[in-house]
C-alpha cells in the first residue's frame, strides 16, 4: 500500500482564498482545460488569477503556465482531489498562450482523525471535549479548510477549560491513495490549567483598582476561562467611559507563588469633558434648546457626572445627573438626578424642584453600550411643585402647592438592531408607577403605561421597513378631577400624535383647555425607505385617544397623517415630519412639523 505524507498548511487555504480577480474584464493568466464541475473550475480559475498584461514570447507563456499549475494544485489539494494530473503547456501559433490541462480524478474523503498529546495530556474532561470538537465524520469529502478549522476548534475547546496555553504543533495528514483517504493526526502541546489571579490595571486615569477588581467575573483561584477575560473587557466598554481596553491573561513566568495569574487590563480613558448641544423644532412648541457639559469618572469607577440646561416653550430646566454604571454588581446602574424646572403647557403651568434615584439592571451580553437587551428598573422620585391650572367644572383657576413621592418599576425588553434608527427586531416595555400626593389632603394612585414596537425589513439591507408602535396606559384609584394636570395623561405632538399639536388630542374643557384623561391609546405605522447616500423617507399614520374612565375609549379616535425626511449622520438620522389631522379636527392648524434626531419610535 503505497501512502505519502503531506503537511496541510493553513497559510496555503489562506492564500487560495485571499486571491480574486480584479474588477476590470482582463485575460486570465492561463487557460484551464479539462473536466471539471463548475464549483472546482471557478476556484482555480479564481487561484490561477489574471493577467496584468499581454504575453510576449513563449518563455513568458511557459513560466504563466508553470506558475498557473502550481496554483491548480493548491486548490485541488485544497479541496481533496489527491490523484490529480496537472499539465502546464504552450499552445501553438504566433500568439503563444497559456494552458493548464487538468484531470482531477477522484476527490479523497475523510479518514479517522486523531490527536497526539505532546508532553502531558490535559484531563479528561478536556480530552474528551477536544476530540468532540473534531467534528470531523469519516467519507466526508478530505477538504483542507475542513482539517483546518477542525484543529482551532479543538484547541478552543480545551483552552476553555482552563489551559491558557495550549498550542498545534505541526499536525501530519495521511493521504491514503489505496483507499483515497485523508486521515488527519493533530499534535497538541495542552500546557498547564492557568488559575487566575487578581488584576493588573494599567491606566492613564485614576479609575480605581479596587473597582476593577469587584468587577471580575471570576474569583481568585478559578480555572483560566476566555469568555470570563472577555466579559471584563464587555463590561468595560459598556461604560462609555474608556477611549479603548485591554484584557488579557498574564503569560505563564508572571505566574505567582501560589501558582496564579494575573489578568493585565489597560485602559485609556476618552476625553474628561464634553460639551454637548442640541436642537428641536416643532409649530407648537417652537424652538428648543439644550446644552450638555458631562464630566468622566470623577469618581474613578467609570462614573459619569452632567449638567444639563433646556429651554423650550414647553419645558425649561437645570438639571444634574450621576450614573454608577456597575454598581453593586455587574450590569447594573445607579443613576441620580436632581433638577429645578418650569413647564408650561396648554393644560396647565408648573415650577418645582425634582429629585429621584434609581437602579437598572441589564441580562445579556452586548458590548455596545448595551443597545439590546432585557433591563428591569426600580427606584423613587420626590417631587415638590407648584402648578396652576384650570377646575374642572368651574373653571376657576387652581393652584396647587403638592408633594409628590413616587415608585417605579420598569421592565424593557429590546430585541431592535439599532437605538436611533432600527431596522429589524422589536421592543417591549412597562412601567408601574405606584404615586402618593400630599399637600391637599393624601391621595394614593396608581399610574400604568405598556408600548410595543416592532420592525419588519423588506429587504435583507433593511432599505425599507414597515414600523409599528401601540401605547397604552391607565391611572386607577382616581377621578381625573383629582389627580394634578400635570399627572393625567394627554396625548397629540411629534412624539405621541403627529398632525395634532401638544395636548391638543383627548378631552376638553368648555374653554377649549386640554382637560387631560385617566387612560391612552395611541398607535402608529411608518413606511421607511432609505433612499440613495444618506437620504430617507417616510409615510406615516398616527392615532391616539384619551379618555376619563381609568380604560381607553376608541370612540372618539384622533387621526393624523403625513411624510418625512430623513437625514442619516452616521449614529443616527435626523428627521424632519409634516403631518396633517385626517379625523377629530377642531380648530388645529392645518399641519404640523417636527424636527428632531433619532426615528419618531
Amino acid at each position: 500500500m503505497a501512502r505519502l505524507v503531506y503537511a496541510v498548511a493553513a497559510g496555503a487555504i489562506l492564500s487560495i482564498q485571499g486571491l480574486s480577480a480584479p474588477a476590470r474584464a482582463a485575460e486570465p493568466k492561463a487557460s484551464i482545460e479539462g473536466d471539471l464541475t463548475p464549483d472546482l473550475r471557478a476556484a482555480v480559475a479564481r487561484a490561477v488569477g489574471v493577467a496584468d498584461r499581454p504575453i510576449e514570447n513563449r518563455f513568458e507563456a511557459r513560466r504563466r503556465a508553470r506558475e498557473a499549475a502550481e496554483d491548480a494544485i493548491a486548490v485541488l489539494r485544497s479541496e481533496g482531489f489527491y490523484a490529480y494530473d496537472v499539465e502546464p503547456d504552450v499552445g501553438e501559433g504566433d500568439a503563444p498562450k497559456a494552458l493548464v490541462k487538468i484531470a482531477p480524478g477522484p476527490r479523497f474523503v475523510l479518514g479517522p482523525a486523531h490527536i497526539d498529546w505532546i508532553g502531558a495530556a490535559p484531563d479528561r474532561a478536556a480530552a474528551a471535549a477536544a476530540e468532540a470538537a473534531l467534528a470531523l465524520t469519516p467519507g466526508q469529502p478530505g477538504r483542507a479548510a475542513d482539517v483546518v478549522s477542525a484543529e482551532g476548534r479543538a484547541v478552543a475547546a480545551v483552552q476553555k477549560r482552563g489551559y491558557a496555553d495550549v498550542k498545534a504543533q505541526p499536525r501530519q495528514v495521511i493521504v491514503d491513495h489505496a483507499d483515497r483517504t485523508v486521515s488527519p493526526d493533530y499534535r497538541i502541546s495542552a500546557g498547564q490549567i492557568a488559575r487566575l489571579d487578581g488584576i493588573e490595571l494599567t491606566t492613564n486615569g485614576h479609575t480605581s483598582p479596587a473597582w476593577l477588581q469587584n468587577l471580575a467575573p471570576w474569583r481568585r483561584g478559578a480555572a483560566y476561562d476566555p469568555e470570563d477575560v472577555a466579559e471584563l473587557e464587555r463590561r468595560l466598554l459598556d461604560t462609555g467611559v474608556y477611549e479603548s481596553v485591554t484584557v488579557a491573561l498574564a503569560p505563564a513566568d508572571k505566574t505567582t507563588p501560589d501558582g496564579l495569574r494575573p489578568v493585565v487590563v489597560s485602559v485609556a480613558e476618552r476625553l474628561k469633558r464634553t460639551i454637548e448641544l442640541g436642537a428641536s423644532y416643532d409649530t407648537t412648541d417652537g424652538l428648543g434648546l439644550d446644552a450638555k457639559w458631562t464630566r468622566y469618572n470623577v469618581l474613578g469607577r467609570a462614573d459619569t457626572f452632567s449638567l444639563l440646561g433646556r429651554l423650550s416653550n414647553i419645558d425649561t430646566r437645570i438639571e444634574a445627573d450621576l450614573s454608577l454604571p456597575h454598581w453593586q454588581t455587574a450590569q447594573q446602574t445607579l443613576a441620580m438626578r436632581a433638577a429645578v424646572y418650569r413647564s408650561s403647557t396648554p393644560a396647565y403651568d408648573q415650577q418645582g424642584v425634582m429629585v429621584s434615584a434609581d437602579v437598572t439592571h441589564r441580562w445579556g451580553r452586548n458590548a455596545t453600550f448595551g443597545l439590546t437587551g432585557t433591563y428591569f428598573t426600580w427606584g423613587g422620585s420626590i417631587d415638590l411643585s407648584r402648578t396652576s391650572e384650570v377646575r374642572i367644572g368651574s373653571l376657576t383657576s387652581l393652584g396647587r402647592d403638592i408633594a409628590t413621592f413616587a415608585g417605579l418599576v420598569d421592565m424593557a425588553l429590546d430585541r431592535s438592531d439599532d437605538p436611533l434608527d432600527p431596522r429589524h427586531g422589536w421592543r417591549v416595555s412597562t412601567r408601574i408607577e405606584p404615586t402618593l400626593l400630599t399637600g391637599e389632603g393624601v391621595l394614593p394612585y396608581l399610574k400604568l403605561q405598556g408600548q410595543v414596537s416592532g420592525y419588519i425589513p423588506f429587504d435583507l439591507q433593511g432599505n425599507t421597513v414597515l414600523a409599528g408602535r401601540l401605547h397604552l396606559g391607565s391611572i386607577v384609584n382616581a377621578a381625573v378631577s383629582d389627580i394634578p394636570a400635570p399627572q393625567r395623561f394627554y396625548a397629540g405632538g411629534g412624539g405621541s400624535v403627529r398632525g395634532f399639536g401638544y395636548q391638543e388630542v383627548g378631552p376638553r374643557l368648555s374653554d377649549n383647555t386640554p382637560e387631560g384623561g385617566l387612560s391612552l391609546a395611541e398607535a402608529s405605522v411608518e413606511l421607511r425607505h432609505r433612499l440613495r447616500g444618506p437620504w430617507g423617507v417616510v409615510a406615516f399614520v398616527d392615532a391616539g385617544t384619551v379618555g376619563g374612565a381609568q380604560f381607553p375609549s376608541f370612540r372618539d379616535l384622533s387621526i393624523g397623517a403625513g411624510f418625512g425626511v430623513r437625514y442619516n449622520l452616521g449614529f443616527g438620522p435626523i428627521r424632519v415630519d409634516v403631518a396633517t389631522p385626517v379625523t377629530g379636527r377642531r380648530g388645529q392648524a392645518p399641519f404640523q412639523i417636527y424636527v428632531s434626531i433619532g426615528q419618531s419610535f
